[in-house]
Formats: structure tokens, C-alpha cells, sequence
């Protein structure tokens, strides 16, 4: 996947005490992402959403996903 161009997933775990999850794309790949990577501001999300994000270079050098939003939210 080239970074930075949005792609769609499903939330495959979030931990809403440690705030960080994964979710997995349609290729199979599966990205970590932290709770200020969601776009609402909620900073919880629930395993299973279908969400869209985008994947970028974190702050540690890895790649992880951003901007993450439900399918079917405004944008």
C-alpha cells in the first residue's frame, strides 16, 4: 500500500485502558494504530468496525494507521 491513500478495514482489537488497537485492510495487512489516530476524537473504537484510514510513518519509524473513521461517517 502506498502511504498517505486511504484504504478500508475492520477494527481487530482496541484496548480502551492501554489505547492502542490494529485493524486489518482488505490485503490481509494489519496496521497498529493509537486512540488519537481517531478521527471523532472519542479515542475508543470497537472491534469489528469497518472503518477507512490511512497509513503514514509513526513517530517510532514504523508504519501505522491514522485518521481512522467509521464507513458511512461524514467526512
Amino acid at each position: 500500500m502506498h502511504p498517505h491513500v486511504r484504504t478500508s478495514g475492520v477494527v481487530e482489537s482496541f484496548d480502551d485502558h492501554a489505547g492502542y488497537g490494529t485493524v486489518r485492510d482488505g490485503d490481509g495487512a494489519t496496521w497498529p494504530f493509537h486512540c488519537t489516530a481517531i478521527a471523532d476524537g472519542s479515542r475508543t473504537i470497537g472491534a469489528g468496525a469497518q472503518v477507512s484510514f490511512a497509513v503514514v510513518a509513526g513517530r517510532l519509524g514504523r508504519w501505522e494507521a491514522t485518521d481512522l473513521r467509521p464507513l458511512g461517517a461524514p467526512a
